[in-house]
């Protein structure tokens, strides 16, 4: 791979889109490194539109997008070192996993159509189902022959459209595997997926799309605590909630505490780690049982909400 991980691979430069009187994307920029990268947003945010003008297939109303460099659109170069799934799956149900393969093989030109499929197969671990027609596949086998075709020219970019739709746990164990090994290569990867707790365990850096903007790009721990206009949501569990929670409520660092149907007690705290420092302190000096202390939104679920709202 040749991709420069001193710079992005993929620039989006005040990039925006519309349709007629209805905006898609505004004003959009960032820039995609070496890695693996999640869209997220939700319905109708603008990832799909993104996605799609970045790998030329659909031209911007303003701004611009560079892939290794060079222009995306119209540009049959940079299409071969680009490896495309849409989300949408348009495949031949008469076609065997193999012909849908060689297909985009011959596509792309490649002078070993035979060799790149058979490698792009085993790739994704179909190569005992390749003989079948795809209208059998399972949805699950369906987004791998998809992602084998999306493969087979050995491209230094992958732009993959909610990839992890109807896999099954063991698949996606796979999908993961597969990824960071093409990651480590050097290749650029983006994902768009609504499956935020996939790519939070997958992603590198993450791109939080809202209403055809930019809310928020980098390592979703970091976004999360540049959120310190809201406070954190911690989860305490313990023999005498009545005693702890009187307790809780003393202390600087915590705002309010709330009692669940279940017992649990919900802090509201500004500052997690000094919580969890004088929680078990605490619990102790009034002699109570502590069971459990976990932060609840330290997840990407919690900072697509918290931004979705804002």
């Amino acid at each position: 791979m040749t991709a420069d991980r001193g710079r992005p691979t993929i620039s989006v430069s005040h990039v925006s889109k519309w349709y007629g009187n209805v905006v898609a994307i505004s004003d959009v920029s960032f820039g995609v490194f070496p890695g693996i990268t999640g869209l997220l947003g939700p319905n109708g945010a603008g990832k799909t539109t993104l996605l799609r003008m970045m790998a030329g297939l659909s031209r911007v109303s303003e701004g611009e997008i560079s892939v290794l460099d060079e222009p995306v659109r119209a540009n049959p170069d940079i299409y071969r070192k680009v490896g495309v799934m849409p989300e949408h799956d348009a495949l031949y149900p008469f076609y065997t996993g193999r012909d849908f393969v060689e297909l985009s093989a011959r596509l792309h030109g490649l002078p070993d159509v035979a060799g790149a499929a058979s490698r792009a197969i085993d790739m994704v671990n179909l190569g005992d189902a390749q003989g079948r027609k795809v209208g059998g596949y399972s949805r699950g086998m369906r987004q791998r022959i998809r992602l084998a075709a999306s493969l087979v020219h050995d491209p230094e970019v992958l732009l993959l459209d909610e990839p992890l739709n109807g896999t099954d746990p063991r698949q996606r164990i796979e999908f993961h595997s597969l990824l960071q090994r093409l990651s480590d290569e050097g290749r650029t990867i983006l994902i768009s997926s609504h499956i935020l707790e996939e790519v939070e365990t997958l992603a590198d850096s993450i791109l939080l799309m809202v209403s055809g903007k930019l809310a928020a790009a980098g390592d979703f721990h970091a976004i999360r605590e540049k959120l310190d206009e809201r406070p954190y949501k911690v989860l305490i569990e313990c023999d005498r909630p009545r005693v702890l929670a009187a307790a809780l409520v003393a202390l600087d660092s915590v705002e309010s505490v709330a009692i669940e149907t279940s017992g649990a007690l919900v802090a509201m705290s500004r500052s997690v780690a000094e919580l969890q420092r004088t929680v078990p302190r605490l619990a102790q000096s009034e002699q109570v049982r502590l069971t459990r202390l976990e932060p609840l939104d330290d997840s990407l679920e919690s900072v697509f909400g918290y931004l979705v709202e804002a």
